[in-house]
């Protein structure tokens, strides 16, 4: 007999046996019936990826713009000077970079070494060098040293700075040399200029009232009128000046040019701190304050500048310096109440 037919008698004898060998079976059916399933699920279902991890973007600091020197020397015989047209459009900024652009058109391939800016209205003078120190560094040319302060106003409405220029040429337009003039009543200076034989190139004028009109009085001279405040601290015109010698004098074969030093506060000690940090400028370029020929002083006050006045035998030893003190509207720094530059001769 089959081994079949066995079981069923012995199932038929014991029902609960018949329930085990079910119970038994049913399990294995169930079972390959799973892994039948699993197997056709692993071959048929696609797999799912997960999902990829965006990549995260590297944070770039974008370097800050290098800082304008403290002091440049450049050759007398071939220095130009230049004053930026007046524009009232846009703001401060899109002015800046508009004078920016006509001084490089004027200086013809110079290199400009130097430039002092004159900011009316509200705009944030310290935006004048930051934007020189990029305008510059994109070109991949030398910064110049420069000098910023607020006025009370310009002589077109709406114009929110004028900046002057000083520049290297390719080639020599000063053969004997050039002179600098303090500021001084405007016939004071026409006369002074006659007397040392010197043709003026850069006129600047600071007026009470920005509308006067001083260009007749200098003829060839690029004119520059400033008002120094909104109120007219000052109620008679000065004017200071370059002029190119016409015969050869003792002008320097290289002159130094600085930006300002500010001191914050008027107490001695601190106008000493802003005269020993021009000085230790113009070792940068190995020059000494011995050498200075003009001495600019700007001040918030009078007593301030008075005070940096009395300092300057100290700081120059016995050399006797030209220098001008003029009261302005504002200074880079908040806490500033003096700024000091010079021009001194070079080694």
């Amino acid at each position: 007999m089959s081994r079949l037919h066995y079981q069923c008698q012995a199932v038929v004898k014991s029902p609960r046996r018949l329930t085990v060998i079910l119970h038994r079976d049913i399990a294995l059916l169930l079972g390959a019936g799973l892994i039948a399933a699993s197997v056709v699920t692993a071959q048929f279902t696609p797999r799912i990826k997960p999902p990829k991890k965006e990549k995260e973007l590297d944070t770039q600091t974008l370097p800050l713009p290098p800082e304008p020197p403290s002091a440049v020397i450049a050759e007398t015989g071939k220095l130009t000077f230049h004053v930026s047209p007046l524009s009232a459009k846009g703001l401060l900024t899109q002015q800046v970079r508009d004078a920016l652009k006509a001084l490089d058109r004027a200086s013809n391939g110079g290199t400009i070494v130097k430039l002092r800016a004159f900011v009316a209205g509200t705009g944030d003078m310290r935006r004048v060098a930051a934007i020189v120190s990029e305008d510059f560094s994109e070109k991949k040319i030398p910064l110049p040293v420069v000098t910023t302060m607020q006025v009370g106003a310009l002589p077109l409405e709406g114009a929110q700075v004028v900046i002057e220029s000083i520049s290297v040429d390719k080639k020599t337009v000063n053969p004997n040399g050039a002179a600098f003039f303090p500021a001084q009543r405007p016939g004071e200076l026409a006369a002074a200029a006659k007397a040392q034989q010197a043709d003026l190139v850069q006129v600047t004028c600071f007026v009470a009232d920005s509308r006067t009109a001083m260009t007749s009085a200098f003829p060839g001279a690029a004119v520059n009128l400033v008002q120094p405040t909104r109120l007219a601290i000052e109620t008679e015109t000065s004017c200071e000046g370059v002029g190119r010698l016409q015969k050869a004098g003792k002008s320097p074969g290289k002159l130094v040019f600085t930006g300002i030093q500010m001191a914050f506060g008027d107490q001695d000690q601190a106008l000493r701190l802003a005269y020993g940090r021009l000085g230790r400028a113009l070792e940068t370029v190995k020059a000494r304050p011995g050498d200075s020929l003009v001495l600019n002083i700007y001040s918030l006050n009078r007593n301030a500048a008075e005070k940096a006045v009395a300092l300057v035998p100290e700081f120059l030893g016995s050399k006797t310096s030209v220098y001008t003190t003029r009261v302005v509207e504002g200074l880079p720094s908040l806490d500033a109440t003096v700024a000091i530059e010079l021009v001194a001769s070079g080694p």
